[in-house]
């Protein structure tokens, strides 16, 4: 059985799609976040449940999709523990192991392109991640980049692997799709023979140059790709969005809403809002978000009826997913609405009263019970 590998031509990013044949409960790896659509097709069309999104890395040259498609899905989210990804449900350690019906996936920890850079193991296949490329291997020039580690992790992990290990690699630049341990022990031209001081040398020498989405991907991939728009400058600017009125933050939605010129919709589920907090004042309507294809007339009606004449409506949901299908609906309604973004998240400082309807609030505001 091969895995599906999936082709990223902006970043040459492969996204690896992994699953059970009889429970049909199914693993990614890497996945981007402009890929979002053509994965959930992807999940769709061999009739997939997606169990874990999980990473190899924080990445430098995209942003994940994990926490899109953990808020579509369902998915849990796992990542290594040592690359600071802390929005991760799972924090894997070397020898971890992920479990999918009756297939299994085992984490193997391989520092070098990163301190907490990972491989995962699936029956004779090794996901390389940024550390074994075919004919090549990551780069180990910043973001706690070791080449000495890098070359302990080729030499005394990868390689003591079977020799017909498939090897499925993070990224491609040559139009390469796998390759075997075997093959890559004998004749990757970075570490096939070479002593540790020789490989230390080839990659000095490398001079490769910085990540051009480096600033902007690393932060955004430490929070599952939730990255978190709205902050300074845009707190009270509405900004443009494709089939809707605009992103709005929390900050300009709560005082439209104190204004009495927003009506506040909540999309979550009954069951997020009795678990992790209500939010006073808004309208609950839930937007059934997977598989997403029909229609929801109970919806249509709702917001229809809760939205007087004249009056815009702001849309929030966990973390800023439902509430966009939400409100490009609302607009084929004819309303004027906007997507809150960050969504709703709880006060770290309340973690005690979490289901307990208590203590909970939109990010940095006060609209909060009690």
């Amino acid at each position: 059985m091969q895995p599906i590998q999936l082709f990223d031509p902006a970043s040459s990013t492969y996204t690896y799609v992994v699953f059970d044949q009889t429970t049909r409960d199914a693993v990614i790896i890497d996945p981007v976040d402009e890929q979002l659509e053509r994965d959930l097709a992807v999940l769709r069309q061999y009739g997939l449940k997606l169990l874990w999104t999980v990473e190899t890395h924080a990445h430098a040259d995209h942003i994940t999709s994990a926490g899109l498609l953990a808020e579509h899905t369902g998915a849990r989210t796992a990542a290594p523990s040592g690359c600071g990804i802390t929005t991760a449900a799972v924090q894997l350690e070397d020898g971890s192991v992920l479990r999918f019906g009756n297939e299994e996936l085992k984490a193997l920890h391989t520092p070098g392109h990163t301190s907490g850079s990972m491989c995962y193991r699936w029956r004779d296949h090794v996901f390389t991640g940024d550390t074994l490329l075919i004919s090549g291997c990551g780069r180990t020039d910043f973001q706690s980049g070791s080449a000495e580690a890098m070359y302990h992790s080729l030499t005394q992990v990868l390689f003591k692997l079977p020799d017909a290990t498939t090897v499925w690699p993070g990224h491609d630049y040559h139009g390469h799709t796998h390759s075997t341990i075997g093959a890559e022990r004998a004749s990757n031209p970075r570490v096939a023979g070479k002593t540790l001081e020789e490989f230390m040398a080839i990659m000095q020498a490398l001079n490769l140059p910085r990540p051009k989405r480096m600033d902007e991907a690393v932060p955004a991939n430490q929070t599952s790709g939730m990255r978190h728009d709205a902050g300074g400058g845009t707190a009270h600017a509405v900004l443009p969005a494709p089939g809707y009125a605009g992103d709005i933050s929390s900050t300009l939605a709560y005082a439209w809403w104190q204004a009495g010129d927003a009506v506040l919709v909540d999309v979550r589920t009954d069951a997020e809002r009795e678990w992790v907090g209500f939010v006073p004042g808004a309208i609950a309507l839930a937007w059934k978000q997977w598989p997403g294809m029909a229609m929801n007339p109970g919806f249509d009606s709702g917001l229809l009826a809760a939205v007087p004449p004249g009056k815009k409506v702001v849309l929030l949901c966990r973390s800023g997913v439902r509430s966009v299908a939400a409100a490009k609906r609302a607009t084929e309604l004819g309303l004027e609405a906007y997507n809150i973004l960050e969504g709703f998240e709880g006060d770290p400082d309340a973690q005690a009263h979490r289901g307990n309807k208590g203590g909970w609030r939109l990010r940095g505001l006060p609209w909060r019970q009690g």
